[in-house]
């Protein structure tokens, strides 16, 4: 697992200072593959854990249900609490994974819920770019785990080349391949399934007959 996180560091920075998971989408898309899933799994699963996988938000949108009740002093039953999950269920489903998406979204339900105090929205509000940070990084973390997860569960992933990516410090050819592409080189030499980049690119004009 450190090892995973280590191989999408930069992609877990990049998320940490913009706030948002769709920052990091084009490099993960490339980055998976190269570590082993299938380009098919890849292009399904991340995108699909986007809209309906998110992690982070469900943590915070119940966590923030918990933290209003208790700094209003508003007594949640057993009951309510259910039903609060299963409307959470509903509204937290293709939330956008931009900065601020997942607070207009809790701020939807708390409203719907007419049980929680809106006013305490405000107190979450103030600190929230703070837990938008934690909660993009949560959504990322979690979305990419599950796209290694799926391709190993059907099949669709290649252990031995994800052994190279994990373990630069055995194979330095990997590890400065890897660094290329670190460093906005997104297509380094080798990338995809054995395929050379071209060198250079020609372009023809074409003449206009008269």
């Amino acid at each position: 697992m450190w090892r995973f996180l280590r191989y999408i560091k930069d992609e877990i920075l990049i998320v940490l200072g913009t706030a948002s998971s769709e920052s990091a989408l084009p490099r993960l898309l490339i980055k998976l593959e190269r570590l082993g899933c299938a380009k098919q799994t890849v292009g399904l699963v991340l995108p699909t854990g986007y809209a309906f996988n998110l992690d982070g938000t469900s943590i915070f949108m119940s966590m923030g249900v918990m933290f209003i009740a208790h700094a209003y002093n508003v007594p949640i039953t057993f009951e309510h609490q259910v039903g609060i999950l299963l409307l959470m269920l509903l509204t937290s489903k293709g939330a956008a994974t931009v900065s601020g998406g997942s607070f207009v979204v809790f701020a939807a339900t708390v409203t719907s819920t007419g049980i929680l105090p809106v006013e305490g929205l405000a107190v979450i509000f103030g600190v929230y770019r703070f837990m938008s940070m934690a909660i993009a990084t949560c959504n990322t973390i979690g979305n990419s785990l599950a796209t290694v997860v799926v391709a190993r569960w059907s099949g669709t992933f290649d252990t031995q080349r994800a052994h190279r990516h994990l373990y630069p410090e055995r194979y330095p050819d990997t590890a400065r391949e890897d660094a290329r592409l670190d460093d906005g080189d997104l297509l380094p030499d080798g990338a995809g399934n054995g395929d050379q980049r071209p060198s250079a690119v020609s372009f023809k004009r074409a003449g206009a007959s008269h």
